[in-house]
């Protein structure tokens, strides 16, 4: 099996728990190989990367994208770190042997088995499958030319590359960056929504799971659908009770002094199996998370209308954070 990451320096910490996380809990498969996407990595983060997967021998092949950027042009990736436009270019830097392969976001954990996606074969008119992400804010889908369609997360990729090459994939993707350059807000992901549309497979929930199952009721989600096709609600619960990926999705997050994250033991018992086990929480972030406590319990009854107070405050949220990234670049 074929799985991918992308980062950079900064995350190396994050990236080291997933790592271990997937070789802990897929002992039993016995090709394991990992791809690494770095954007000016260093070598000491690259040496310690090598090392975590050759102590599980497991194979890793660390690829450089450092100005990888240039093909999208003057496009705004509005807060995001760059590295996260990788994975569009993904057949691009993957060696030409390798079919199929599995994306991960670095803020994932693998706790169970990823044999069922390793035998997944897609549709005939799919090229990728991904979780659907009913949280969407479906009001400016309309200006990405995908209203009326499934929305995916991109937190989790499986991705049949042969049929990635076949479509043209990347160049649908770089066309529709610059087309949609001033109505994309997730980089990425809109454009993969976008590009893609129709040619997405759905995968259970157990593959991408997020907060939003904490709070939203499967109710509260099959609403936000409105017509559009969701999960069955059996398949749907047995999902999210038995998580095989965990994605830290949010600023709630278990490297952040302060959180009350459900899953975040996980995150610290993988990490500690790593060179980054004594890596400070960030701190700063004590005050959020008391107040966020008191939100989420404050809202619990009323989950519609913390939809549509969350859905209000990401904007601002994302202003936040492209200042943030703008002044730290600029004073280093």
């Amino acid at each position: 099996m074929n799985i991918l990451y992308e980062l950079d320096s900064n995350f190396a910490p994050q990236v080291s728990a997933s790592i271990a996380s997937v070789c802990e809990n897929n002992q039993s498969l016995p090709d394991l190989n990992f791809y690494i996407f770095g954007l000016g990595l260093s070598d000491e983060v690259s040496s310690s990367l090598t090392e975590l997967c050759e102590r599980y021998n497991r194979q890793v092949s660390i690829i450089p994208i450092d100005g990888f950027m240039e093909t999208f042009g003057d496009f705004d990736t509005l807060g995001w770190t760059e590295v996260v436009m990788g994975r569009l270019l993904v057949a691009r830097f993957l060696p030409d042997d390798v079919d199929r392969i599995l994306y991960l976001d670095g803020d994932t954990i693998v706790l169970g088995s990823l044999e069922e996606l390793e035998s997944l074969v897609l549709d005939d008119d799919k090229v990728i499958g991904a979780v659907i992400e009913a949280t969407v804010d479906r009001s400016r889908l309309g200006a990405l030319g995908i209203e009326g369609e499934p929305y995916f997360n991109s937190g989790v990729l499986f991705i049949d590359l042969e049929k990635w090459k076949s479509i043209g994939a990347e160049q649908l993707l770089i066309d529709y960056c610059r087309r949609h350059k001033n109505d994309i807000v997730a980089p990425d992901q809109d454009a993969i929504n976008g590009a893609l549309k129709g040619m997405i497979q759905p995968l259970l929930p157990c593959y991408n799971w997020c907060n939003s199952y904490v709070f939203y009721p499967y109710r509260v989600l099959k609403k936000l659908m409105g017509d559009i096709a969701y999960y069955e609600q059996d398949a749907f619960k047995t999902a999210v009770e038995h998580p095989v990926i965990v994605h830290y999705l949010g600023e709630e997050r278990p490297w952040r002094a302060g959180n009350t994250h459900k899953y975040c033991d996980e995150y610290q018992r993988y990490l500690s199996k790593t060179v980054y086990a004594d890596t400070p929480e960030e701190l700063g972030w004590e005050t959020y998370f008391r107040a966020w406590s008191f939100f989420n319990a404050t809202m619990r009854v009323a989950p519609m209308l913390r939809y549509r107070i969350i859905t209000a405050l990401i904007p601002k949220m994302m202003a936040w954070r492209k200042k943030a990234r703008t002044k730290k670049a600029e004073e280093s």
